[in-house]
């Protein structure tokens, strides 16, 4: 390994929904993070791996930064928080089709304590004409001093060099500290139980999603290749399961169609589902509950 190798740890921070972890999979060319038009889509801290020739991102995806509402919404708070500590740069992803708002700037604060070096991507370039960047940089700029500011579209993969390389100069020199085919820390259970957990976000009515959790309770591969998925899905209130569930299953049926096919893309091979939900009334707030399905 040269001795000018880098590798270093980027934490992409931003309020929920802002294409945190769409830049993610876009940067790291592949569905690792899953993806929805619902707030507060990530819970846990999910390390994505890039590796080049001359250096290794190691990007930490955090829970979209709000003020909590329940047990859960603090564990993932102090997740980002912890998170912060230990990086070597931070990605603040900000929105530009809307302005500068109370969480814009409760995150600013929270950076102003972190003194670690900062870059702004300004996502969704895509969905304003390029003279509305200035005045969105310059109002950005008053209200802290940002290292670099990088107008991105995650969605398209548009500027995505750009940003590597401003992040690139605040990394150490240092070895590649993960295989360079591996993309994420996370187990294929826990990414397959959130593809699933993502479809549900995508096909239900807003009163059901943050009451979403999945746990996989079992993957076997078959002799033929074929992997069998037990996965069961919680909400909180009988009505929720009635939703996920649908008219004679054809809700979960759907479900269960969206999920295999990115999890057959995840493995390599054919998957059976087999989806059951289940009643767990106010696991957001029950620590029992939350460590059962794994929120330290």
């Amino acid at each position: 390994m040269e001795n000018n190798h880098k590798s270093g740890f980027i934490a992409v921070i931003g309020r929920p929904n802002v294409g945190k972890s769409t830049l993610i999979n876009s940067l790291i060319g592949q569905k690792v993070v899953i993806m929805s038009d619902k707030p507060q889509t990530t819970r846990n801290k999910i390390l994505c791996i890039l590796t080049q020739p001359d250096a290794q991102f190691v990007f930490i995806d955090t829970p979209g930064v709000h003020k909590p509402m329940h047990r859960l919404g603090e564990i993932m708070e102090r997740t980002v928080e912890n998170t912060l500590k230990e990086v070597d740069a931070i990605i603040f992803v900000v929105d530009v089709t809307e302005k500068i708002g109370a969480g814009e700037r409760y995150i600013v604060e929270r950076l102003r304590q972190t003194r670690r070096p900062v870059i702004l991507g300004l996502n969704k370039i895509d969905l304003v004409p390029r003279d509305a960047l200035l005045p969105v940089i310059d109002a950005y700029s008053k209200e802290y001093d940002f290292k670099a500011i990088v107008p991105i579209s995650a969605k398209d993969e548009e500027n995505l060099e750009e940003l590597l390389d401003e992040a690139k100069k605040y990394m150490p020199e240092g070895p590649e500290y993960y295989p360079e085919d591996m993309v994420t820390d996370q187990p294929e259970r826990l990414i397959v139980a959130e593809l699933v957990r993502e479809k549900v976000l995508e096909l239900t009515r807003d009163e059901v999603p943050h009451a979403i959790a999945c746990d996989v309770d079992e993957m076997t591969k078959r002799k033929n290749g074929d992997v069998y998925i037990r996965a069961t899905i919680y909400c909180e209130r009988d009505s929720q399961k009635g939703i996920i569930i649908g008219a004679h299953g054809s809700m979960l049926k759907e479900i269960g169609k969206r999920a295999r096919r990115d999890i057959e893309a995840l493995l390599g091979s054919k998957a059976f589902l087999d989806l059951w939900v289940k009643v767990q009334r106010d696991w957001r707030d029950r620590e029992s509950a939350l460590k059962n399905l794994g929120f330290k």
